[in-house]
């Protein structure tokens, strides 16, 4: 009798489109391709076909990365984008602040009183 393992935790089980590979995958190769192949046969004459080739290589890098790299469950793009958030478009400092609602509402009472105090003398050099 044959056995299938079925995975215990079904959230990392990606749906596969074709040739095994997900719908993600399937994109970042094909635009691997688009932007590897033409600069290949582009680069042919001049260069010669091992530069080429390496060139071809290390432009289809980067897509095959975003295709392929996942780490706890998050896609590349989304590692480069926390990484670039937090090195150039926050602030290096990040001073601790609270806001405690306890001493926000001493204070408004504080200020109402203060007020009310304040309207009762207005009141009293009026009369």
């Amino acid at each position: 009798m044959a056995f299938v393992p079925v995975p215990k935790d079904l959230n990392r089980v990606k749906t596969k489109v074709m040739f095994n590979l997900t719908k993600r995958q399937l994109i970042c190769f094909a635009l691997a391709a688009a932007a590897g192949v033409p600069i290949f046969f582009l680069t042919k004459p001049s260069l010669g076909i091992s530069t080429s080739a390496m060139l071809m290589v290390v432009i289809m890098l980067p897509f095959i990365f975003f295709a392929l790299y996942e780490k706890d469950g998050q896609p590349a793009e989304k590692i480069l984008g926390h990484v670039i958030k937090s090195m150039f478009l926050r602030d290096k400092v990040r001073p601790y602040r609270t806001s405690n609602l306890y001493a926000a509402l001493q204070q408004e009472i504080k200020e109402k009183e203060e007020l009310q105090i304040a309207q009762q003398h207005e009141k009293g050099r009026r009369a």
